[in-house]
């Protein structure tokens, strides 16, 4: 990173498609992440660099921390299916390396430090001025397409985990004996008529 300029920086941000999509079941990662966890051996990332995992890990907690209802992004795997996606979707990868990068820069240029050094509030700050596309500084704006999409892969990796399924309370993939059809009251709501009336 020492020797990469800013302007190379935005080249790279700018340059891959931060919006692709993406297929994913997951599966692999969650055995994976599980069997780690259970065997109490580190995660050891293939796509980031270490420097660059501790950043994700910092960054996904803050856009999904740990509450009342469930544990954080990363108590869900999120910063290990990242890894696994970012690893098998080359046109991703240059837009992901360079957008951590840049935020680096961006808190060096505010802070004289890294991401992961800053203080949670200068963290937030920066975080605060691309989160925001509407509001943006057009100094930051390179800015906005790298976090978007981290904090689209960072939803997409918690939702789908279990724990991000227990959240969200679904109850589907269950065994139905009996379908009775919709509630009345969800007709209702709809504007529909029940059924007999």
């Amino acid at each position: 990173m020492a020797t990469m300029n800013r302007r190379t920086l935005l080249q790279l941000v700018a340059a891959a498609p931060m919006a692709a999509a993406f297929t994913w079941t997951g599966e692999e990662v969650v055995r994976a992440s599980a069997q780690a966890r259970a065997a109490a051996a580190p995660f050891t990332p293939v796509f980031f660099t270490a420097h660059e995992y501790e950043t994700v890990k910092i960054l996904v907690d803050l856009i999904i921390p740990r509450d009342a209802r469930s544990g954080s992004a990363t108590d869900a795997g999120v910063p290990e299916f990242m890894d696994f996606i970012l690893n098998e979707q080359t046109n991703r990868q240059n837009a992901m390396h360079g957008g951590l990068a840049w935020l680096n820069l961006e808190c060096h240029r505010r802070y004289d430090r890294d991401f992961v050094t800053c203080a949670d509030a200068q963290r937030r700050a920066v975080l605060d001025d691309i989160a925001w596309p509407r509001r943006v500084k057009p100094e930051v704006s390179h800015g906005i397409p790298f976090f978007n999409s981290f904090r689209d892969l960072t939803a997409s990796g918690f939702f789908t985990s279990k724990m991000g399924i227990d959240d969200l309370g679904y109850q589907g993939n269950t065994v139905v004996t009996e379908w009775t059809g919709c509630p009345d009251e969800v007709l209702k709501r709809l504007g529909l008529t029940p059924a007999g009336e």
